[in-house]
C-alpha cells in the first residue's frame, strides 16, 4: 500500500533503538525524511547512517535530552518545519506505592506527558497553517490497564491521553490528527529489564519471566518493533485522515476488553 507520505519530514523521539527505532524504519520505507532524535550520540548515528542507507531518505540525527528545555530546543531547532511528529520516551522504574516520592513523579510527567504536550504545542501550528500533519505519541497499555508496578507510568501516560483526547479534537479541523499507540510488551530492552526486575523477585531465570509472560499473552509472544512500526506509519499515511483522538492498543491481545 502506497502511504502517500513520500517526501514529507518526521520528528520521530527516542529512535535509536525499540519501538522508535520501528517507527523511523517504517516510516523511511514510505519515503519519508527523518529527523531521529536519542540520547545516546554514537548509537544514533550509526542507526540514521543505517536507515539512510538502506531507504534513500534524508536522515538528520539529534543527540540530545528531549525530556529537557535545553534538548528540546536543540531538537526543534534542529527539526525545523516537520509534518510528523512521533513523541516517545522511556517508561519509569517500576515499584511500589510506598517507594514513590513527589520527585519521582515530577520526573516521570516531565518525560511522559509534559515533553510530549511541549513538542506538540511547539509543532502543531506549523502544521495547522500548512492544513495537514500527524502525530502519534507512543503511550503504553498501562493506559487501558493500570499496571500495578508501574504507578509512574500509569499516572504520567494516562495524563496525556487525557490532554490527547481534548486537543485533538480542536486541531482536526485542519487536517492535523492526533492519535495514541499503546503498546503492550514487546521485544525491546524495556522488556528485557522489565523481565530482569520480575526474575529477580521472584527467584527465576529471565528466560523463564519471560515465557511466564508469553503465557498470559493470546498471540503466545512478544510483539516486534517492526509490526509497531508499520502500525505507527499508517497512523501517519493519507488513509489516517479519519482517525482522531484514539488510543490504538497493540499488545497481543493481553488486556482483556470488550472496547
Amino acid at each position: 500500500m502506497d502511504l502517500g507520505i513520500a517526501g514529507k519530514k518526521a520528528l520521530v523521539c527516542a529512535s535509536s533503538k525499540g519501538l522508535g527505532r520501528g517507527c523511523a524504519e517504517a516510516l523511511a520505507e514510505a519515503g519519508v525524511n527523518l529527523v531521529m532524535n536519542a540520547r545516546g550520540a554514537e548509537t544514533l548515528e550509526a542507526v540514521a547512517a543505517d536507515i539512510a542507507g538502506k531507504y534513500g531518505v534524508e536522515v538528520v540525527a539529534v543527540a540530545a535530552d528531549v525530556t529537557t528545555e535545553e534538548g528540546r530546543a536543540k531538537v526543534l531547532a534542529a527539526a525545523g518545519d516537520v509534518d510528523i511528529l512521533v513523541t516517545n520516551a522511556g517508561g519509569p522504574p517500576p515499584g511500589l506505592w510506598s517507594d514513590w516520592e513527589r520527585e519521582d513523579f515530577i520526573k516521570a510527567l516531565d518525560a511522559n506527558m509534559l515533553t510530549p504536550i511541549a513538542l506538540m504545542k511547539a509543532l502543531l501550528p506549523q502544521m495547522i497553517d500548512k492544513g495537514w500533519g500527524r502525530v502519534v505519541n507512543i503511550t503504553s497499555q498501562s493506559v487501558k490497564s493500570p499496571i500495578p508496578v508501574l504507578g509512574l507510568s500509569n499516572a504520567a501516560r494516562a495524563g496525556l491521553t487525557g490532554y490527547v483526547a481534548g486537543t485533538s479534537r480542536q486541531v482536526a479541523g485542519s487536517g492535523v490528527n492526533i492519535n495514541n499507540l499503546q503498546p503492550g510488551i514487546h521485544a525491546t530492552d524495556r522488556a528485557v529489564s522489565l523481565d530482569g526486575g520480575v526474575a529477580t523477585q521472584q527467584g527465576i531465570s529471565p528466560e523463564q519471566a519471560k515465557a511466564n509472560r508469553e503465557k498470559t499473552i493470546p498471540s503466545g509472544r512478544y510483539g516486534t518493533a517492526e509490526e509497531f512500526g508499520a502500525t505507527c506509519a499508517f497512523l501517519c499515511s493519507q488513509h489516517a485522515g479519519f482517525i482522531v483522538g484514539q488510543n490504538i492498543l497493540l499488545d497481543g491481545g493481553a488486556v482483556n476488553s470488550t472496547m
